[in-house]
């Protein structure tokens, strides 16, 4: 009876864990309204995910993000470190008092790093409409660009 309960749970488990897949796409420009940019971004556990981003001249970045929840171990954000020199002053990941090992708070804030081929960077700080949703749930945010221009964006609600 057991081995029957499984195997008719087993299909439903895994119907249900490939139904949490989300995506969605956002939209940002420079402070002047120039240089469009499409975000397109995929998440399966709805706290982090992969995200790319294309400018009007055609180059894309891509990388991973994180929503930075009380549950997120720093260790877990390395990526966001490469390609960018400490004091740079951008401050997206002065979005929490971390000790040595945890992030101590909610906050319903997203971070990525996202890069191309040849190394360039852009990193990104995005504030969730709706925090329990994650990026579904739509946010607004800023990249800055390696020449330091910063791009808004804004996520609509998947």
């Amino acid at each position: 009876m057991t081995h029957r309960t499984v195997k008719l749970a087993l299909p439903a488990l895994l119907a249900l864990a490939a139904g949490c897949t989300t995506m969605g796409t956002g939209f940002g420009s420079t402070a002047s309204g120039a240089d469009p940019v499409t975000f397109n971004w995929k998440s399966s556990d709805a706290v982090s995910g992969t995200m790319s981003a294309t400018l009007s001249d055609g180059k894309t970045y891509s990388g991973q993000f994180f929503e930075i929840t009380k549950d997120t171990q720093v260790d877990n954000l390395e990526p966001l470190w490469a390609g960018w020199r400490p004091g740079l002053g951008f401050g997206p990941f002065d979005y929490w008092g971390a000790g040595p090992s945890f992030v101590t708070h909610y906050s319903g804030r997203v971070v990525a790093n996202l890069g191309t081929a040849g190394g360039a960077h852009m990193r990104c700080k995005f504030e969730l409409a709706h925090p329990s949703e994650g990026m579904a749930g739509g946010g607004r945010g800023q990249c800055q660009m390696p020449d330091g221009k910063t791009i808004d964006a804004t996520f609509p609600t998947a």
